[in-house]
């Protein structure tokens, strides 16, 4: 029986007759003719890839993805107690109601000269971001906080170069998040190198002496740092290691949390000449690594802001009176302005997460900003109390306040932090993350994460689960 041709549902112009249409119209036979034509013979795969049949049913394509995801397990059945760059935060119901509307989640990029509804909320979004760290502009989203970061420390390298004053490194803590200093090692390399700043043993915060140190040895031209750091401490330094940038012709570059800045002092008040991070905390479920957004800020410094890759949206006057547009300003600095002349290449991917932000903010207000750090920093302490005093555990092992994280370490209670979590995960509870590969240092640490979210009955069922584990023999 002759096989009938396959229509894919989801895929336009996969019909037979279109297809033949289509190939006699650039005068071939065949698919396989154009592939054959381009890929050499010893190069081209003449097998059949082993991939399952098509799914023509949309009910049936969802029961097979339906029965995929439901092979996870979500922190809705779960405790969790993972931070590290990607939070469990309240979502106002609004958030979820405007962002899915057709006209913000479809086309959610806007353009220049039709789309005035979405360049008011990219607008409003930037103006409550900028109020928020004290800063007077604040660029459209980026991919996520690591690229925000990766490019706040190439606009300072261009910048200095645009200055006449050209550097070849930046210099970091090495107690920063260790994906975005892969991912800075990277992105970086072929123009500047990534020096990391000795870290205090006792505290995890920068040593200083190092970084003037380093500042005078290392032709910098910026210093980055963490406020609250990736270990979940504060940076209390933060004006020193910013007037030690300044001292040596360096800018600053600083990364908050955007949940700690309604208690916090903005890092521009501290002088950071830049601010950069993610807006995950605003408004945006956890999504199994999607749901993330970056953002820039700086003063009002035109210099600065041509060295900005991303758009940056503007309010004018219109023609008639009291009647106000908006629009991208300086396009040619971006990828779609001048494309491969511009400062870098970015997406439009995340644009939707800044009218999601921007929702967030209007909803919280500066008092709503307030009570959640408020919440997670009293809960965050709370956590620390009840946790204290397990035998065979070190609860926050670089001491001082926290905000939202603290490290555990399980050295005393000879297990590692794969053995406990695999204990942790049996009671329903997601542990801290395991950072021993990534800061051996601190021995068989992780990062525990509280936020406004955790309940009391958690943080007792933690203690009790840990207590627990930590007292099992090993095996």
């Amino acid at each position: 029986m002759e096989k009938k041709p396959f229509v894919h549902p989801y895929m336009p112009n996969s019909a037979p007759e279109i297809k033949e249409e289509m190939l006699k119209e650039i005068g071939v036979s065949s698919i396989e003719e154009i592939y054959r034509s381009q890929i050499p013979e010893d190069l081209l795969y003449k097998e059949r890839l082993h991939l399952p049949e098509p799914i023509q049913s949309e009910y049936e394509l969802k029961k097979h993805v339906m029965g995929i995801l439901n092979q996870n397990k979500t922190s809705e059945e779960y405790s969790s107690f993972l931070g590290a760059g990607c939070y469990r935060h309240q979502v106002p119901a609004v958030c979820d109601e405007i962002n899915s509307r057709g006209e913000f989640l479809t086309g959610y990029c806007g353009d220049t000269y039709s789309d005035h509804g979405k360049m008011q909320a990219f607008f409003e979004y930037a103006s409550m971001t900028a109020e928020l760290l004290d800063m007077d502009e604040v660029s459209y989203t980026s991919y996520d906080g690591g690229q925000a970061v990766l490019s706040s420390l190439r606009t300072a390298l261009r910048y200095k170069e645009a200055a006449g004053t050209p550097k070849d490194s930046v210099l970091v803590p090495s107690t920063m998040n260790p994906e975005i200093y892969s991912m800075a090692q990277s992105y970086i390399r072929n123009v500047a190198k990534v020096i990391k700043v000795k870290a205090d043993p006792k505290s995890g915060r920068m040593d200083l002496a190092d970084l003037e140190q380093k500042l005078c040895t290392e032709n910098a031209a910026a210093v980055f740092y963490e406020n609250p750091s990736y270990l979940g401490f504060f940076e209390t330094q933060a004006r020193e290691i910013a007037d030690l940038a300044h001292a040596h012709d360096a800018l600053c570059v600083a990364m908050p949390d955007a949940a700690s800045l309604g208690i916090i002092e903005s890092p521009a008040n501290m002088g950071a000449d830049i601010c950069c991070g993610d807006i995950q905390p605003l408004g945006m479920h956890m999504q199994f690594g999607g749901g993330q957004a970056g953002f820039m800020a700086c003063q009002q410094d035109i210099e600065m802001l041509k060295q900005f890759p991303t758009y940056m949206y503007g309010i004018c006057r219109t023609e008639k009176d009291g009647t106000y547009g908006w629009g991208r300003a300086q396009n040619y600095r971006c990828s779609h302005g001048s494309r491969e002349k511009a400062r870098e290449y970015f997406g439009t991917e995340t644009g939707l997460w800044g009218i999601t932000a921007g929702v967030y903010l209007a909803s919280m207000g500066p008092r709503g900003m307030y009570e959640l750090g408020e919440n997670i920093l009293r809960i965050t302490k709370y956590a620390e109390q009840k946790l204290s005093g397990i035998p065979g555990i070190r609860v926050n092992l670089l001491g001082g306040q926290n905000f939202q994280e603290f490290l555990i370490n399980f050295d005393d209670c000879g297990k590692t932090v794969s053995e406990i979590n695999a204990e942790l995960l049996q009671k329903k509870i997601f542990g801290g993350k395991d950072i021993s590969a990534e800061f051996p240092e601190y021995g068989q640490s992780a990062l525990y994460c509280f936020s406004e979210l955790t309940t009391e009955e958690e943080i007792i069922n933690l203690r009790d689960a840990l207590a627990e584990a930590a007292a099992k023999e090993v095996r």
